[in-house]
């Protein structure tokens, strides 16, 4: 399905369409995201001797949520080009250019696809304050452990303020004999 002829293409501009859902996700059997619902354009130009691919994908792809790891929806819009040339064997010359082997002379773009939606989803992703699975953030507040130096807030939780009380440092007395360690010497 994602398989795209080009020895039969003819040149100019072709336009292909696909709408990537959860049994698309599925399939491809990737890290990041398992959910989603991303309508992709390709616009395929031939030229003498390269294929100039044009990605436009829109949509959104549930990821979990890195500090409670309940689902969350990403959008995703992104725009990419891949520039496929024939060659004797398949090789990636660099991260947008593909040589693939002349004589089977199609490509399957749904790996490509999924990378691009990968690549727009940000390192840290969380949901809006308040809005992660209270147990979880619960659970994560209680063990966390924060120094006598660090600010009481704690916008990487999402929650206004957090209280000595699940502060694992605050009572123990091991903790007093470090604080007398200069580091700077070393």
């Amino acid at each position: 399905m994602y398989n795209i002829s080009l020895k039969n293409l003819s040149f100019g501009v072709h336009t292909y369409a696909y709408e990537l859902d959860r049994k698309f996700f599925e399939a491809i059997d990737g890290d990041e995201v398992r959910k989603g619902n991303v309508k992709v354009v390709v616009n395929v130009k031939r030229t003498s001797s390269t294929f100039e691919f044009d990605f436009e994908l829109k949509g959104v792809v549930q990821v979990p949520c890195t500090r409670c790891l309940d689902d969350l929806d990403q959008a995703v819009d992104s725009r990419n080009c891949l520039i496929v040339k024939f060659g004797k064997e398949y090789a990636e010359e660099s991260d947008d250019i593909v040589i693939i082997p002349e004589e089977e002379g199609e490509i399957n773009i749904a790996w490509f696809l999924y990378e691009f939606i990968a690549l727009t989803i940000p390192i840290k992703h969380v949901h809006p304050a308040g809005e992660c699975n209270r147990t979880v953030f619960s659970k994560l507040r209680k063990h966390r452990a924060v120094s006598k130096d660090e600010e009481e807030t704690d916008e990487d939780l999402g929650e206004e303020e957090l209280t000595d009380e699940g502060d694992p440092q605050s009572g123990d007395p091991r903790w007093e004999a470090l604080k007398g360690l200069n580091f700077e010497d070393n």
